[in-house]
Order: structure tokens, then sequence, then C-alpha cells
């Protein structure tokens, strides 16, 4: 997760670089069995994001929020925590919107 978010740090805040997210999030579930589960809620919420506006220009402010949302929500998992811990930022992102 650290490696996405170093990448998604670096990144502009438009659709095509969420759509870029989903399919990194793809490899790494698929490279990474343990952390599957994670990779498609996040890919779900950067996905339902990207549906929302595909084809409409999203507004600068909202495109900065969900930018810095997601950036903030990558930077507090924690992969190699423990059962608890897991479950936790599972549950964290599975209850994260990106945009309102």
């Amino acid at each position: 997760m650290n490696d996405l978010h170093t990448w998604l740090s670096e990144q502009h805040h438009g659709l095509r670089t969420c759509r870029t997210f989903q399919q990194k999030l793809e490899t790494l579930g698929r490279d990474d069995p343990e952390q599957r589960g994670l990779c498609r809620l996040l890919s779900s919420l950067v996905g339902s994001y990207v549906e929302a506006f595909d084809e409409a220009p999203v507004p600068v402010a909202v495109a900065d929020d969900a930018y810095h949302r997601l950036l903030t929500l990558l930077a507090s998992i924690d992969p190699k925590g423990d059962a608890s811990r897991r479950l936790a930022d599972i549950n964290r992102v599975a209850e994260s919107e990106l945009w309102q």
C-alpha cells in the first residue's frame, strides 16, 4: 500500500489517474492474495467515483477533496498489521466515500 500511496501522491487528481489506480489495485490483488479483499474494496470505492463523473467534468474542489481523501485513506492502511488491524482497515475502506 505504501507504493500505491507514493505513486498516487505524485499523480494529477483526474479520472484517468483513478482508472490507472484501479489497474494497479488489480495487479496488487493478483500478486499479493493477502491484500485481494482490500484491493477490491478500494477499487470499488474509486470505481463509484469514476462512474459518477464519467464523461462529465469534475469540479476542481470535488476532485481535490476526493484525491486527498483517497491519499489519507491509503496512508491509514497497515498491510502488515495483525488480523484485528487489517479488519479495521477493511471496514474503514468499506465505509468510506470519496465524494458526497
